[in-house]
C-alpha cells in the first residue's frame, strides 16, 4: 500500500487542503493520504497555532466522509520541533509493510535544501509536488522521484481564513460546515 503524506499545521484545515489530498489519492497512484498534523513547523511561528489538539479534532471533522484520507497524530509523540526524516523513519519503523512518499506545495519543494537530511528523504522516498503560484521548481525536475502533480490550484490560506473569522467575516464553504461549528463552538481564532 502506498501513503501519500502530508503534512502541515492545518490552522485550520480547509477546502483548499482538501482538495488536495482527495486529488492526491483519486489521481495518482496513492492508495490513501494521511494528513499529518504538525504540533510546530520549525520554519513558522509558534504563537499563531491553536492547540494541536484541536487542529487534529478539526482535520478528523474535515475527513470523516472521505475513506481514502486519514488523520495521523503521529508528531504529537515525536520529540519537538518535528522534522520530517524523523517522523518518516518513525513511520518505516512502526509500519514496515508500507510505502511511504511526501506531498508537498512546489513552494516547500523549492526551499527544500534547508530541511534536515533532505538527501535522504530525496533518495529514499517519491515527492508528490502540487503546484503553487510564482514556485519555480524546475531545478528538481531531473529527479524522477519528485513527481510533479496537475493538482487544481486553490488560493485560499489558513492565514486568510484565521483573519476573516476573527473579524466575523463569512468563512462558509472555505472550511467544511462541521469545522466551522467547531471553531464556533471553541470561539477559536477570535
Amino acid at each position: 500500500m502506498k501513503i501519500g503524506l502530508f503534512f502541515g499545521s492545518f490552522n485550520p484545515i480547509h477546502i483548499g487542503h482538501l482538495v488536495m489530498a482527495n486529488y492526491m489519492a483519486s489521481y495518482t497512484d496513492l492508495d490513501e493520504v494521511w494528513i499529518v498534523v504538525s504540533p510546530h513547523n520549525p520554519l513558522k511561528d509558534k504563537n499563531a497555532l491553536v492547540s494541536v489538539y484541536d487542529r487534529l479534532e478539526m482535520a478528523k471533522l474535515a475527513t470523516e466522509q472521505a475513506p481514502h484520507l486519514r488523520v495521523s497524530d503521529i508528531e504529537v509523540h515525536l520529540p519537538v520541533p518535528s522534522y520530517t526524516i524523523d517522523t518518516l523513519t518513525h513511520l518505516k519503523e512502526r509500519y514496515p509493510d508500507k510505502d511511504f512518499a511526501l506531498i508537498m506545495g512546489a513552494d516547500n519543494l523549492q526551499s527544500f535544501k534547508k530541511w534536515k537530511n533532505y538527501e535522504q528523504i530525496l533518495n529514499n522516498y517519491s515527492i508528490y509536488v502540487y503546484p503553487r503560484p510564482g514556485a519555480d521548481v524546475s531545478e528538481w525536475t531531473v529527479y524522477p522521484q519528485i513527481i510533479m502533480t496537475q493538482t487544481p490550484l486553490m488560493e485560499i490560506s489558513s492565514t486568510f481564513i484565521r483573519k476573516a473569522f476573527q473579524k466575523k467575516q463569512n468563512i462558509q464553504f472555505l472550511v467544511p460546515e462541521n469545522v466551522l461549528s467547531f471553531m464556533e463552538s471553541k470561539n477559536m481564532y477570535r
